[in-house]
């Protein structure tokens, strides 16, 4: 049976007609740790400060200003705000913040956008500050009533009780008598130590999960307002290209088609009572593009130029230290190796969509984003209203991975849809093809790498040349003049705290030449570390293989300065049995990076068949993050890492023909297949002496540490991606 034919013909949803249809057939029972979340509607209660509302039944809201996608940042922060407020954790839940009550209260919630892994780590501060002083004023106000010092008072799970009378008074009751007191000063308070933590710190349900499991959660895309109409979009398939005509006559006629609109110079748009008719009328539609010079470039055009950037005489040096050349020259064993990695897309499961309503005075956009506070700015300047009459209702995205960060453009398409249908609420959303073929793509790169050894084995010079695109220069041009880009060079960096390089070499030098093309370029979860991690890592691997050395043992010889590096290269090795037998046929890897604040490390266990097939057993990942908020979370990002990471390794990449994307769906652009998945071992070595990121970290050391067993298993280093494309035999 064709079951999207068969919930058309009986007027169901996909959705309920899965539900209806499992029932008479196959049932199967789920046992997934869920705590009960409400609505993201404002609740009633008592506000005691931006971050903490308490209801009369003495429930916990607890307000989010970063966007959940699925990573546990929701969660994690209302653990922390939970923590200090010392309330009862299973009558937590959360609301959202939208970014116009942001833009009223003058930010009071700081930036709103959620990328880099820094959903927690750059504000755990001030979350964990407003759940303390919400504690300390409920507690001086029960002190109050009571007539008795605060320092009498205790509080657990949301209940107020003094020892030396036994009485007691749950938060729900002195609430509003609390927030008639004048908060403290945020400044002054001192935190919990981290080692006592009850509700941070351990692995609680997420407060996201069960409208996910149950079906009931609404996305953006699922989204319906009173009238609502559809609209499918299409924008010059070669970027830089542009819009020159369409006859909007041929498909006028066609059933629900209301208008052919133009939304900007390189984009029209179809809109329609329907989402399938407006996407059927808009393929019907003949349209002219001037494609422009971007049509004459290909994969191999690109190619090209970064292997003319590998070789130019002259490239930024982000870092220099000792003469690197004059040493490898000198050396008595040089090695040498040139990698390659692909353009790379987001493939959201949720593709880019916003619904947008528009009329003289009054903005309103419903949409799944990263960045709240720069839809609000996107829908302000393409609607031509100032943002206090604008509204963003920002829904949690099916998927983000940077895709849906700061440009926008998306929400800027909808809106100046919505604006030739005053008053009526339109629906955009791109189809899969155009999600692919208009991504901001992960920016293609090459690098080329020199080492120089001693006779007795030990590195004494490194050289690395990067050549590739650059994600600032496509956004924000004027930043990186003279072709000074150091985020392209992220992990190796000096500098400690976010990207720095583990290694110590006497002679170094680290370039960058940057050869951008046509393509546009964006983050891609993990941005920059991921392929760097693959170029060092690899690299690594090759120069310990030419000092006849271990690869463990090769690279503890030159973390002796770079201890938490080193503490989580051997965490990883230590449990995954480095140096143990193994089974006939299986080959280990390993890998450590950094990256977003946390130290990465990783060891694979692969094995290839005779005829080259490629099976990835086993891999284990440890990671210092500082602090672990929640360790369950971090397990399961970790192995989110590992499933995105492989399905990149095996199979990601993003051909150009004409100069457009040539993989348009999942046919030609896979995923990983539950039965590749590997096992996956998490190891969490925090240290609570820094704050560092989860969500991004470990995906760098994915790749090479599978790379790397490969190598062992083969004899062959591997140097380009993805596999799809290399002959392991």
């Amino acid at each position: 049976m064709n079951h999207h034919k068969a919930s058309r013909a009986s007027g169901l949803s996909r959705r309920e007609f899965l539900v209806q249809s499992a029932a008479g057939a196959l049932v199967l029972g789920w046992q997934v740790p869920v705590q009960a979340q409400t609505s993201a509607a404002p609740q009633a209660g008592t506000e005691l400060n931006l971050w903490v509302v308490v209801k009369p039944d003495g429930g916990c809201v607890v307000r989010i200003a970063r966007t959940e996608m699925g990573q546990g940042t929701l969660t994690g922060l209302a653990q922390l705000v939970a923590e200090e407020l010392d309330c009862d954790w299973t009558k937590v839940s959360t609301e959202r913040v939208t970014p116009q009550r942001n833009f009223a209260a003058k930010r009071a919630w700081g930036e709103m956008g959620t990328g880099g892994s820094r959903g927690i780590r750059t504000s755990h501060d001030y979350v964990r500050r407003g759940g303390a002083a919400a504690r300390m004023m409920l507690l001086q106000a029960a002190a109050n009533e009571w007539q008795l010092p605060v320092a009498e008072l205790k509080v657990s799970q949301g209940v107020i009780t003094h020892p030396g009378s036994g009485r007691s008074m749950a938060y729900g009751q002195v609430a509003a008598a609390a927030a008639r007191l004048t908060p403290p000063d945020m400044k002054s308070i001192v935190l919990k130590d981290p080692k006592t933590w009850t509700v941070a710190g351990t692995a609680r349900p997420r407060l996201d999960t069960a409208d996910k499991l149950d079906g009931s959660k609404k996305y953006a895309i699922d989204l319906r307002q009173p009238g609502q109409l559809s609209a499918a979009v299409m924008s010059c398939p070669v970027w830089g290209g542009k819009l020159v005509s369409f006859d909007a006559a041929k498909v006028m006629s066609r059933r629900g088609v209301k208008a052919v609109v133009k939304v900007n110079d390189r984009c029209v748009a179809v809109v329609a009572d329907t989402w399938w008719r407006a996407k059927t009328a808009l393929e019907a539609l003949p349209i002219v593009w001037n494609e422009g010079a971007g049509a004459t470039q290909n994969s191999a055009t690109i190619a090209a130029r970064l292997r003319e950037g590998l070789a130019a005489a002259e490239a930024y040096a982000g870092r220099s230290e000792g003469d690197a050349v004059k040493a490898i020259a000198g050396a008595a064993k040089q090695v040498e190796a040139t990698y390659a990695t692909p353009f790379l897309a987001h493939a959201t499961m949720e593709p880019m969509n916003c619904t947008a309503r528009i009329s003289a005075n009054k903005a309103e956009v419903w949409v799944a984003t990263q960045n709240a506070e720069a839809v609000h700015a996107a829908m302000s300047e393409e609607s031509g209203l100032p943002l206090a009459q604008c509204e963003a209702f920002c829904t949690d995205p099916g998927g983000g991975f940077g895709r849906r960060g700061g440009l926008q453009d998306y929400v800027r398409q909808a809106v100046a849809i919505a604006k030739q249908f005053p008053g009526v609420a339109v629906q955009m959303i791109w189809s899969r093809e155009e999600d692919q073929a208009q991504d901001y793509f992960r920016p293609i790169s090459m690098c080329k790498m020199s080492a120089g050894l001693d006779a007795t084995g030990n590195l004494v010079g490194l050289h690395v040349r990067v050549s590739g695109q650059s994600i600032n220069a496509f956004v924000s041009p004027q930043s990186v003049a003279d072709g000074k880009d150091k985020r392209q060079l992220q992990g190796f960096w000096e500098e400690p705290g976010d990207a720095q390089l583990g290694y110590s070499v006497p002679n170094l030098l680290v370039e960058y030449a940057m050869r951008n093309s046509h393509v546009p370029v964006g983050p891609w979860r993990g941005v920059n570390t991921n392929q760097n991690g693959v170029y060092m890592e690899c690299f690594i691997d090759e120069v310990a293989r030419a000092a006849g050395a271990d690869p463990l043992v090769f690279r503890r010889r030159l973390m002796a300065k770079h201890p938490k590096h080193l503490a989580v290269l051997n965490a990883a090795a230590e449990h995954a049995g480095w140096g143990k037998p193994l089974p006939a046929g299986v080959y280990r890897g390993i890998a450590q990076f950094m990256g977003y604040g946390s130290y990465s490390a990783a060891v694979a266990e692969v094995s290839v068949s005779p005829q080259g097939e490629l099976k990835v057993h086993r891999m284990v990942l440890a990671l210092n993050c500082g602090h672990a908020v929640n360790p369950g979370q971090i397990a399961a990002q970790v192995e989110g890492s590992v499933a995105y990471g492989l399905s990149a390794t095996l199979y990601g990449e993003i051909t150009i023909d004409q100069g457009r994307a040539t993989e348009l769906n999942f046919h030609s652009y896979p995923m990983l297949k539950l039965a590749e998945m590997p096992k996956v071992e998490t190891v969490i070595v925090p240290t609570l002496d820094f704050w560092g990121g989860v969500g991004e970290p470990t995906i760098c050391v994915v790749a090479p540490c599978v790379l790397n067993a490969i190598h062992a298993a083969t004899g062959k280093p591997v140097r380009s991606l993805p596999l799809k494309h290399v002959k392991l035999v």
